[in-house]
């Protein structure tokens, strides 16, 4: 499957260059619009900071979370996704201590996220085994020091103490990447203590970075979640692809408004990963696997030569003659059985040793000993066939948005429905939803919703639905008495935490970095920046090209 081509004819898109690097504000509302509590949110922080270690941060950093829109559990298997940047993120306060051994990581909120302090190896492991908070923030500080090993060998700074203060507004365990945005902003500031300049921090290459740093906490990251933390824009969603990362900023159809709403089922990644996220990223390696050999490989040639389903797309278009989604979902549906145990997959590899085979992959490792402990059957096929339907449904999405000829109301029936096939794949072939989704998704459906999906890595977390704008308030009562009322009057949350669970939304800006020049009492006092390049106005353009790439 190849994505579709990068610029509409002349006349139907504009497209341009905005900065690859990460811009540097002094003015919050360069980077934050219809952000309540914005500069509460900023004296909240440099007061934990200046209580924490007695002066100012030096600079702060934030990354967003993000909504997927359409192409769940297909990134690390090669394929695009195209999701959003929200407003709702991740801000590392930090300041260089010259002459101290120690990074000292801490929180605003201290009594759930408590201070914890590291060494300055970059080298150190990362305690995967008693997961805390702070890994993330270790993994980022890793990260970081291998990112300038690699960019720039010959100047890589020397180990300093940092003060670190975070502050986190996207919802632990929610599919909105949490994950990715403290890793983000984290790397984000830890460089810039570092003393490397903003034009010298390419967002690709830093998203890159964190998602090679992420895989420390134990998680086996495709990329799309960095990518759009880093490269996200004001107003568009973005087509983002891999291998080198690259973005297409992709304009919504007119009228189109997204609602986010949190199951209150929770699946922390990191945590759960050995049965879940990683299980299955070691199903689709070894569905590639067996596939190429299906197709003509032998077992030494696919090991060396195959890691995702992308790679045996040649192979089926050698044998079947196209390798579109369904082409492809027609081909493993025809070549692979429905379940596989250990013992037959290792038979089928001439007597490999899956162990042998994920040597290099602690994550994979784990949930291979997990899934031998349990006697977990893989079905393959039906991870196979989710993957490929799913990377069609992108493109396709993104077709349909870039379509001048249909109106708009078209296009949002069109995405609507591309939306609601990718829950029923998510649940039905990939098996990574959970009851409450289900119901949220079918409450959203029944409230009007255009499509309504899991989002995220699944398994608890949010979904996100489709909504014309006229019908948001309408819809948001609605999923106020079906799903979240019992909730309120059963005690799980309170009528005041509402906002922060289902809300609407449109696309937010990536990573910045801020250094707003002095506070006054308890205002943050900031003086215009220079601001990122605005998104032209829809009825102008289709798609906006971003060619933000890093070498792989």
């Amino acid at each position: 499957m190849s994505a579709v081509d990068d610029m509409k004819s002349e006349g139907t898109a504009l497209s341009f260059k905005p900065s690859p690097t990460v811009p540097l504000f002094t003015d919050l509302m360069d980077v934050y619009t219809d952000s309540p509590g914005l500069e509460d949110r900023f004296t909240q922080i440099a007061t934990a900071f200046e209580l924490a270690y007695g002066g100012k941060p030096g600079v702060y950093a934030r990354a967003p979370g993000r909504v997927n829109l359409i192409g769940e559990h297909i990134d690390y298997e090669g394929y695009g996704v195209l999701p959003m940047a929200i407003r709702q993120d991740t801000v590392v306060a930090i300041r260089a201590a010259p002459g101290t051994d120690k990074l000292v990581v801490g929180n605003v909120e201290a009594a759930k996220y408590p201070t914890l302090e590291f060494g300055l190896d970059p080298e150190q492991p990362v305690d995967v085994a008693n997961h805390s908070w702070a890994n993330y923030f270790v993994s980022a500080y890793k990260g970081a020091f291998e990112l300038l090993k690699s960019s720039r060998p010959d100047s890589v700074p020397e180990p300093v103490g940092l003060q670190v203060i975070v502050h986190g507004q996207v919802p632990t365990g929610s599919g909105l990447s949490s994950s990715a945005a403290i890793v983000c902003s984290s790397m984000l500031a830890v460089l810039s203590a570092l003393g490397v300049p903003p034009s010298e921090l390419d967002k690709a290459a830093v998203a890159e970075a964190a998602c090679k740093a992420e895989r420390y906490v134990g998680v086996t990251s495709g990329g799309m979640d960095q990518a759009i933390s880093m490269m996200g824009q004001q107003g568009v969603a973005m087509h983002v692809e891999f291998n080198p990362v690259r973005g297409v900023c992709v304009v919504l159809p007119e009228g189109a408004t997204f609602v986010i709403a949190n199951s209150m089922a929770v699946s922390n990644k990191a945590e759960t990963a050995p049965k879940r996220y990683n299980l299955r990223v070691v199903e689709c390696r070894l569905a590639a696997v067996l596939l190429a050999m299906k197709l003509g490989l032998n077992a030494e040639e696919a090991l060396e030569k195959i890691r995702t389903l992308r790679d045996v797309e040649p192979l089926i278009a050698e044998k079947y003659g196209a390798a579109d989604g369904a082409t492809c979902a027609n081909a493993v549906s025809e070549q692979l059985g429905e379940q596989y145990g250990i013992a037959e997959i290792e038979e089928a590899l001439g007597g490999r040793k899956l162990g042998d085979l994920f040597a290099c992959e602690p994550g994979s490792l784990r949930a291979l000993a997990v899934a031998e402990a349990d006697k977990y059957s893989f079905p393959l096929k039906k991870r196979a066939v989710h993957v490929y339907s799913e990377a069609q449904r992108v493109l396709e999405f993104r077709t349909v948005c870039e379509d001048a000829s249909l109106p708009s109301s078209e296009r949002l029936e069109k995405l609507g429905g591309l939306m609601n096939d990718s829950h029923g794949s998510c649940a039905d072939l990939y098996g990574c939803s959970c009851d409450e989704l289900d119901e949220l998704v079918a409450i959203a459906r029944g409230a009007g919703a255009l499509g309504a999906r899991l989002t995220g890595a699944g398994w608890g977390g949010c979904t996100v639905s489709l909504i014309r704008e006229e019908d948001v308030e309408g819809f948001l009562a609605a999923l106020r008495d079906k799903y979240f009322k019992a909730r309120v009057e059963g005690g799980t949350i309170a009528a005041d935490q509402l906002p922060e669970f289902f809300f609407a939304t449109k696309p937010s800006s990536g990573a910045a970095l801020l250094k707003p020049d002095r506070t006054d009492g308890d205002t943050v006092v900031v003086e215009t920046g220079e601001a990122e390049a605005e998104a032209p106005p829809v009825a102008e353009v289709l798609s906006v090209v971003m060619e933000d790439a890093a070498a792989a």
